[in-house]
Order: C-alpha cells, then structure tokens, then sequence
C-alpha cells in the first residue's frame, strides 16, 4: 500500500504546475494585418530565464503561461518587422495583451531573441534551440530529439519530424553519413549541440528547388556550440561488466571523436563490445542507400534489381542471444574552394552471433505440424564506402559525381531439431545448414544541372549499378526433401547449390524545364533504363563415401541471359493556382526484353502509356491536402525467369518461368497534414490504395512438409491492398508532450494450390498513445501503451494475434550532477482461443555522476534486470501460421568511464 502511495504521490508531482496564469493576444502588423509565425519569448526578470514562448498562429493569437505575481519582458520578432520589447507585470488573473508591429529592418539585437527562443521559424526553417529542452540526463542528440516538439524518433534511429521522415542529417552544413541518419542519432554527443535545423522543401540542389515537388523532403542540420568548432570534441567510453548467473565477463570500448571547421571536417566511431550493442545492423547495411536516390521515379517503371541473399537470419534489434561486434566508421567533408566539395565515408562492421528460436507452424496446406528448435552462428563482416564530388563555379551550374561500394562476407551454420506431426504420424529429424555468401556492388551516379537563363532548366542524370552475388548453401538432413533428377537416396541426404548473379543497370535521363510563367513549368523527360544479368547455378551432392556427384540434367542448373531496356518519353505540366499545386504527367514508354536460356531466346516488345498525377491544396502555411496518382509496370528481374531448380532451404525449392509478363499496379495515395506552431499541434493522416493487375504469384504443391512452387501472371483475379496512418500529437502546459498513433493496413489477395485458387485476407493494427513530461527539477516520466492486432483469414477460418505492450521510461538529474535513466516494457502476447499466452517484460536503468565541469563520468548500469529469457512473434502466409520464440541475451550489469574531450 505504501509503494501504491508512494507512485500515486510521484505521479502527482509530475503532472502538477505551481501557480501560473495564461497571457494571450494578437500580434498585428500596424494594428491590423495579423501575424503569422511571429516569435515571442517571456524572459523573467528576477530569474533573467525565458519562462515561456510562443509561435503566433494563422489568425495571430499567442498564449503564454507565467507565473503570477512576477515581472516579465516579452521580446517578439518576426522577418521584415522592427523589433520589439514589452515590460509585463503578471498578477494571480488571466490577461490579455495585445501587440502590434511596425515595419522596418531586423536589427542586430534581434539577431539575439532568434538565438534565445526555444523554437523559432524562418521560412521553411523550424530552429530549435537545444539547451533550452535538455534537463541534464541526455547523453546523445537521439536524447534531446525525443524531447523536440514535432519531433519523433524511432527505435530504429529513423527521425520525423511533422509526419515526416528526416533523409538527410548535416553538421554544420556537412553530411554526416549521407543517406542514413542513425549513426548520428546515436554518436554525436548531446553537450556540443547548440542549435537543431529542420530544413523543409528540402532540395540539396538549388537550381532544381522551384521546379520539382520538395514537400515531403525533410533535412536536418546540427548546429555545434562555439567551444566545439576548431577543436577535437566527442567522448571516450570504457565498460567492464558482468553476467551474475554465469560470471561471464563482459566489456564495452567505445572512442568517438569529432572536429569541424569551416573548410573540413573529421568524424571517427569505433565501438569494440560483447553486449549486444549493434551500431549498425545487417538490416541497416542493406537499407544504406549513400544518398543515392530513385532517379527513375517519376517514369512509370519498377525494374528493382532484388538482392540474391540466403535469407540469413536477421536480429530482432539486438536481442540475439549473444553477439560480438567490432565497429568502425570515418566520415569526412573538405571544401578545397568555394565551388569544389568533396566528401564520402568508410563503414566496416563485424559480429559473430548466437540465435535460439523455438517455432511452431502449422501448415494448412498439408495438415501438419512442424516443431522446431534452431540454433545459429553467424559471423558477418562488411562494410562501404562512399566518395562524393560536386563542382559548383555559379549559381547556374553544378556537377556532382558519387560513388558507393559495399562489400561483405557472411557465414550462418544452423544447428536444427525438427519434429513433424502429420495425422497419427509422427517424424523426428536434426538438419544441419551451411549458408556462405559475399557479394559485391558498385553503385555510381553522376549529374549535370545547367540554368542557361532563367526560363530554361537541363538536368542530365545517370546511374551505374555493378552487382555481383554468389550465394552457396548447403543442407544436410534425414528426410529426403525433393526427389531431384539423378539424386542418389542415402542415410543423410547433403544437398548443395552453388549461385553466381551479376548485374549491370544503368539509368539515364534528361530532363528539360521551361518556366512557361513564374507559377508554371513545363517538364519534358528523356529517359533510358537498360539491364544486363547473368544468372548461373547448379545443384551437387555430397556422398557417403566423400565423392560429389553432380546433377546434371538440365531442370537442376541453370545458365541465363537477361537483358531489360526501356525508352521512355515524359512530359509534366506544374502549374500553381492560388491555393492549389496542379502536376499532371504522362509517359510513353517502349520495352525490349530478352532472356537466353536452355539453348534458346525468349523475347518481348510492346509500348505502354503511363500516366501520373500530383496535386496540392494549400489550406494554410503548414497545414496541406495531397494527392498521389500513378499507373506503373513492375518486371520482375533475372531470379524469376530462370526456369531451373533453386533450392531456397531445406524445405523449399523453386523454379523459374521465362515467359513472365509485367504487373500493372494502380496506385491512389490521400495524405492530410498540419503543423501547429501556435500550440505545436501535429496532425499527419494518410490513406493509400493499390490495385494490382496480372500480379506475379506462386503455384505451390506441396510433397509431406516441403514445397515446390514456381511464378506466373495472375490476369483472372486482382490483388488488393490498403493502408491507413493517423497521428496527432501536442505539446502543451511548456513541461508535456502527447501523441497518439494508429496505424491499420488491409489486403485481399489470392493463393494457389494445386491448380486452384483461394481468397486469402490480411488485416494488421498498430495503436500506440504516450504521455511524457520535460521539467528541468523533477523526475520526468514517459507513460505509453501500444495495442497490435495480427489478423489472417483463408478458406479455413480466421487467425488472430494480440500483443499489448505498456511502457515507461523515467529520467531525473538532481544535485547538478546525479543522473538516474530507467526504461521498462511489458509484453502480452496471445492468440484468440489463449492456445497462445504469454507475458514477459523488459527492465534497464542505469545511475551515473558527473561533477559539474568535469571531464569525467562514472555510470553503473544493469540491462534485461528482471532477466527475460525469450520473447514471442508470429507471421502468417496463405499456407502456414508460424509462432516463433526467439532467445534474448540475459542479464548483466556495467560499470562504465567516460572521458569528455
């Protein structure tokens, strides 16, 4: 009961504020044209500390909260308008104040009240000012962005701000690991950040600003405090630890340095640990683009090269059972002249991982079901590079050139236990796998834009993409899965497919833009995408006697040529008229294709009209209703066609089908969004259609537990797909913020089975609604809760999975130099009938101290505390439902030293 109490009192501190009344009014120009976007800051004259601010809306209204019975000087500024300072005596009542500006110069001082305001706008610049949200406990910028109004970031590093995802992160104008903004969210530290920029409309080419649509691009730009330019700054971390039930030792070595001036700049990360902590994950390695961007997007064609890998088994953040990591990351920029940048990074990455997965599936194709128990090593290493130059003499021309590499090299080894039930049968069996891969790509871009005069745009843009992938895997098992043309039946059956894909792709367009009016453009687009692919495989076995013994005939290897071209012409019409963005388009495009294989061609030619529109209602400054409408062709690459055996894994083999045609997919995307400054309302809905014509599916059959499928066009029955996304979030009362989110995606798509067909649908929901408070003395606490529901439905009934998961995160920095951090999530996994019912829960804190102008800090911390085992999952198809549990790495404690440079 005391403990009750106890947590009712600290929740009571938490949301209560001392004694304030509200001052609102109007800010005008002159006394009558309101104000919008205009900044006011409340500066206490006892505390000399800005108590409060405020963004004017639409309409020119302000609200402030104060203390009562104190004395203020209320400093506004806005673009074009003198400067102004208001003395305010607030007394135990509401007031209402009034304020009108007068034209003129911004004056230095104002230069001042920008710098000091919390949050400020210029044009599509939101400035926020970082130690006015910080309370002592943040230790990175992921830290202090969580605390932005406006700003959300994910457990993956993935920044929003307004609704929408942030593409590139600057320091100080200079990209820091272009094309990925994890790396900076989770390194550069907290205490060198002065000021955060969000850039909206975002184009990081100037001269195609005005006549592409920027809305939906998002940068962000990180300010450094004075004490942090020309100097090395950054911090260096060394942690020992240990597992309490095991006494296993664990460590934790982590340098990161940083230094910027205005001709260069150095960024080095390096993290040497056994305790699970990934800087950048398998998934994240494949998701780095560098930058590197769908040039082709406007052209109506889906021609996605696909990665050839073997499926290794990727970590569920970083909750495998165990992992080793060695990390290492340059990042640099140098600006030789005012028209020359260069730039690029170098990524190497290395972890040697454990998994234990214990998963159930139950396969209704066949009525049987599998029990298995997985266990995997995996030893991954890769890594990139990235070089970048762009050559800029005047406002009228730039060159840019870049170049990406990634190279890596994975090894998995699994260790499985299968038990199969199939009726009143019942098959034991242990599999052992082998999965060896290191493939290869070279990715280069190079661009010309030229503004001859101020009515004409060229942009001439190509991309070169090498790929090479040479994917073996090896399976070694009791029960003989596939019955393979001159396969040999022994005791353990020893499988094994060696692959080897190499692709060529280049893209090439040029676009032409004349300015018809300065509200209206005319966009003509000349664009060729051209593919060469190279497909080869063979199946072999491994004998008893220790001989190979090859399968020759021609269903088991495969050996293709594939080429893809398309020629296209586009032509786009963008006019602004009053409140509305009118961008209509259409493409005529003429494709070849060709792929050698079995001794003989296979070859398509046919042209197709594309269309595609754009509009936009601009309701307010920030406050838009977009619409998104698009025909495209999506062909598959040379993987599909190859009409020989590829064996997937153990229980899975798969064939091509040369003849393939191209999907049309029609797609409709509504998108609402409004952003607040008044109240720092953020409201973000969008709802996207997709219809899918002549869709590529699987005819699948199955023989006992394994299946053999292979693709064809679908053109009697139409895929469906929808999806919906709602978030509105506020911060209010200066210490709280609050959101809630939803997000819901249905389809209807259909299977075959046997020569027939089934309707299968999907619907999957995500709720989440947190609480969390900002106060500079007292414990600030996040509350959060977030409802998922898994839904599948086939010709067998109906599959549901729930999860609920409520969350907190406490923080408090006391006695200027204490921090205390705790974060806990609870997990409710279940299944409709509760055949399925599991509870677990996740706790981490540390408790650190660093004396107040001290290099140095000393932190304890303990992470999984309440030492978890396993957590659950599921995942469904149209065949099978799998329920899966994955082992987590146990509880351990850290002591850690951190020296600040």
């Amino acid at each position: 009961m005391k403990k009750i109490s106890f947590f009712l009192a600290l929740l009571s501190s938490l949301f209560t504020v001392a004694q304030s009344i509200r001052v609102e009014g109007i800010v005008t120009e002159s006394g009558k044209t309101p104000l919008e976007m205009a900044n006011i800051m409340a500066v206490n004259q006892e505390t000399k500390g800005v108590d409060s601010y405020a963004i004017t809306n639409d309409k020119g209204k302000y609200a402030l909260t104060l203390k009562a019975n104190a004395t203020y000087v209320l400093k506004l500024s806005y673009i074009g308008m003198q400067n102004k300072e208001i003395t305010l005596q607030t007394k135990s009542e509401n007031l209402t104040q009034n304020i009108a500006m007068e034209p003129g110069g911004i004056q230095l001082d104002g230069v001042e009240i920008i710098k000091e305001m919390p949050v400020s706008i210029k044009g599509d610049t939101i400035m926020y000012n970082a130690d006015s949200f910080k309370n002592g406990t943040e230790r990175k910028l992921e830290d202090v962005l969580k605390k932005l109004p406006g700003v959300e970031v994910n457990a993956d590093g993935e920044v929003e701000v307004e609704g929408k995802k942030v593409s590139k992160l600057m320091v100080e104008g200079k990209d820091f690991f272009d094309g990925d903004t994890k790396l900076g969210v989770k390194n550069i530290p907290a205490d060198a950040i002065d000021k955060i920029q969000v850039l909206r409309n975002y184009n990081e080419n100037s001269i195609l600003k005005g006549v592409e649509n920027n809305q939906d691009n998002i940068a962000m730009n990180i300010k450094l405090k004075e004490g942090k330019k020309n100097f090395w700054f950054g911090d260096v971390t060394a942690a020992g630890g240990f597992q309490p039930e095991a006494k296993f030792d664990r460590y934790n070595v982590n340098p990161k340095l940083f230094y910027y001036n205005p001709k260069y700049s150095i960024n080095v990360i390096t993290n040497i640990n056994n305790i699970g902590e990934l800087p950048l994950t398998i998934q994240d390695y494949f998701k780095i683009t560098g930058g590197f961007r769908n040039m082709m997007s406007k052209g109506g064609s889906s021609f996605n090269v696909s990665s050839n890998d073997l499926g290794l088994s990727l970590l569920r953040n970083n909750r495998a059972k165990n992992i080793d990591t060695q990390f290492g990351a340059v990042n640099f920029s140098y600006n030789p002249s005012k028209s020359w940048t260069l730039s690029g990074f170098g990524i190497y990455s290395g972890s040697k991982t454990e998994l234990e997965t214990q998963t159930v599936t139950t396969n209704f194709a066949n009525n049987t079901i599998a029990n298995t128990i997985d266990r995997t090593r995996q030893n991954s290493r890769f890594g990139l590079m990235k070089g970048s130059a762009s050559y800029k003499p005047s406002t009228t021309l730039q060159v840019d050139y870049d170049i990406l590499v990634k190279k890596s090299d994975q090894l998995e080894n699994g260790n499985l236990f299968r038990n199969i039930i199939s009726g009143s049968s019942v098959f034991d069996e242990t599999i052992l796998t082998n999965k060896d891969q290191q493939p290869i790509s070279v990715n280069q871009n190079v661009a010309l834009y030229h503004t001859p005069s101020e009515k004409h745009v060229i942009a001439f843009e190509a991309q070169h993409l090498y790929q090479n992938e040479d994917p073996f895997y090896n399976a070694n098992l009791a029960l003989q899965p596939f019955q393979l043309n001159g396969y040999i039946t022994q005791n353990r059956n020893d499988y094994n497919q060696s692959r080897l894909i190499k692709t060529h792709k280049v893209d090439a367009k040029l676009d032409y833009y004349y300015m018809v009016t300065p509200k209206a453009n005319l966009n003509l687009t000349l664009g060729n995408t051209y593919s060469k692919q190279r497909f080869n495989s063979s199946i072999f076995q491994l004998l008893d006697n220790g001989t190979q013994n090859n399968l020759t005939a021609p269903e088991n290897n495969n050996d293709v040529s594939y080429d893809f071209n398309d020629l296209f012409l586009g032509v786009h019409y963008k006019i602004l008229y009053k409140k509305f963005t009118f961008n209509p388009g259409v493409s005529v495009h003429y494709y070849h294709l060709n792929n050698v294989q079995l001794g003989s061609s296979f070859k398509q030619s046919f042209a197709r009209v594309l269309p595609d529109f754009y509009a936009m209602y601009q309701i307010k400054k920030s406050e838009t209703l977009t619409y998104n409408f698009a025909i495209t062709n999506d062909f598959a690459d040379v993987t599909r066609l190859a009409q020989g055996f590829i064996i997937n894994n153990y229980a899975s083999l798969s064939s091509g089908n040369r003849r393939l045609e191209n999907a049309i997919a029609q797609t409709h995307t509504l998108r609402y969004f409004k952003y607040n400054m008044f109240n720092f309302e953020n409201i973000n809905a969008s709802v996207s259609y997709t219809r899918r014509l002549d869709a590529i599916k699987s005819q699948t059959e199955f023989v006992g537990v394994n299946q053999i499928s292979s693709p064809f066009n679908n053109t009697n029955f139409v895929d469906e797909t929808l999806n919906g996304f709602g978030q509105y979030g506020r911060s209010f009362l200066k210490y709280y913020k609050a959101s809630l989110s939803t997000n819901i995606s249905w389809s209807k798509f259909y299977n075959f089975l046997g020569g027939e067909s089934a309707l299968s649908r999907s619907i999957n929901q995500n709720h989440t609604v947190r609480l969390s408070t900002n106060f500079k003395n007292v414990p600030n606490l996040e509350l959060g809760y977030t409802y998922s529901i898994s839904e599948f439905e086939n010709p067998r009934g109906i599959t549901k999975f729930f999860t609920d998961k409520p969350f907190a995160r406490l923080e408090y920095f006391f006695l200027d130099g204490f921090s205390f951090v705790s974060e806990y999530e609870f997990y409710h996994y279940y299944n409709s009938d509760k055949s399925v019912d599991n509870e677990y829960d996740f706790l981490s804190a540390s408790f650190s101290y660093q004396k107040k102008g001290s290099k140095w800090e000393y932190r304890i911390s303990g992470t999984n505390l309440l030492n978890t085992k396993a957590l659950n999952d599921n995942s469904f198809d149209q065949f099978r439902i799998t329920d899966s549990q994955f082992f987590v790495q146990p509880r351990y404690v850290m002591l850690t030293l951190r020296y600040n440079l």
